[in-house]
């Protein structure tokens, strides 16, 4: 039996993260989870905020040389309704950054970490699955399907949507689906990107592209799930067609990589994010479809959350609550953006006027309005960022009015 601060299960994107963000504020981290099985080929879009996060760590050094920059991220509204909506451009100069963000290959992204990991003598990794679970009042303890046991003051559950750490901690869930399958893919094009990624809102879901390194972007291509089966049924060539096509051949010859991946969309929230010594972190707590580059960048608030509440008492025990006042620092955050994510998607789904007028009328408004299109950027990419710009923004508004 050994003996730890904290034991993560789950060892992708947010549990490696997780283990090094504690690690790294001093505590003992046992990182529980078998090998990854399958290859990843999407991307992730890192916003500001997190970048910022990975930088601390000092992990963005690593990263960025197979990242690419986001400076630009325009909507155009590609249905064929009466009530169209303007073509949106957000420039992340408009609100003093370089850019929103970068876009990164996940398996880029997951050896960085893994090499973090590996590297890191506050850490140990357990490579197993987590046969039993067993959570008391002063201690956690996780059995492996090889018979050794970790034993940890706290439990962080990062083993996906159907955690096992969830389900031991007796916390609800509640899930819905979508008529929805995201193609998922990388490509290459003759024209260059400019660091611009384009969302065409379609009657079916977004369909975006997202800059990578050199003249190649990533696709998520949201469709019923019969135009799924028909597009991944396709040539590589006639498939790159259909993306030219679609893409109004803004991008030129568009010529598709080999592993294509169709993903079912569902949505999902935890009734709890942490309770008493436990914590919910990624997919864990929370998963919605892939829109607006929203996914990780909440897992890395989780973490951040985390570090902030285990790692600035490093010195201390972990308090038996302290998956409770987690769950407390958490709600607001990871309910507003649930919400905010799937409302949007049902907009594009639905066929009632009251909702096309909504979507149309609050994307002229952001065209138009400078202060508040800064101030949806801003909130974009850091939850209060806006807030706190509100009054320069509301003073610097009235000054070009006078």
């Amino acid at each position: 039996m050994r003996d730890f601060d904290i034991a993560i299960i789950g060892a992708g994107l947010a549990g490696q993260i997780a283990a090094i963000a504690l690690a790294r504020a001093g505590r003992h981290v046992a990182l529980v989870a078998p090998a990854a099985a399958r290859k990843d080929r999407r991307t992730t879009a890192l916003m500001d905020q997190s970048i910022r996060f990975m930088d601390r760590l000092g992990l963005w050094s690593r990263i960025v040389p197979s990242a690419a920059r986001l400076s630009t991220m325009q909507i155009i509204d590609g249905t064929d309704r009466l009530l169209r909506a303007p073509t949106v451009q957000f420039r992340s100069s408009e609100i003093g950054l370089d850019a929103f963000g970068w876009n990164i290959p996940n398996e880029a992204l997951l050896s960085v970490l893994h090499d973090a990991v590996a590297q890191e003598h506050n850490i140990s990794r357990f490579d197993g699955t987590a046969a039993m679970i067993d959570i008391g009042n002063d201690r956690v303890s996780v059995t492996l399907e090889s018979g050794e046991t970790v034993c940890a003051a706290f439990l962080i559950g990062a083993d996906g949507r159907n955690s096992k750490v969830r389900e031991t901690a007796d916390i609800g869930v509640k899930t819905w689906s979508y008529p929805q399958t995201a193609i998922v893919l990388n490509f290459t094009h003759t024209r260059p990107h400019e660091q611009i990624s384009t969302e065409f809102h379609t009657p079916t879901g977004p369909f975006t592209q997202v800059p990578l390194p050199g003249d190649r972007s990533s696709l998520v291509w949201v469709v019923k799930p019969a135009e799924a089966e028909e597009l991944t049924s396709l040539s590589l060539a006639d498939l790159g067609l259909r993306i030219e096509e679609r893409m109004q051949s803004m991008l030129g010859t568009v010529t598709v990589e080999d592993s294509v991946q169709a993903w079912p969309l569902s949505s999902m929230t935890a009734h709890h994010f942490g309770k008493g010594r436990v914590a919910l972190v990624g997919e864990a707590g929370h998963g919605f479809p892939p829109i607006g580059a929203q996914g990780l960048n909440l897992s890395l608030r989780d973490i951040i959350a985390l570090t902030d509440l285990l790692g600035s008492t490093s010195d201390k025990p972990i308090a038996a609550d302290a998956g409770s006042r987690f769950d407390r620092k958490r709600r607001a955050d990871v309910y507003s953006r649930t919400l905010s994510v799937d409302l949007l998607n049902r907009s594009l789904l639905s066929d009632m006027l009251p909702m096309q007028v909504a979507r149309a009328a609050g994307l002229h408004v952001l065209s138009g309005i400078g202060p508040l299109r800064s101030l949806v950027m801003r909130e974009g990419i850091e939850p209060g960022r806006g807030l706190k710009a509100l009054p320069s923004l509301l003073w610097s508004g009235l000054k070009r009015a006078v």
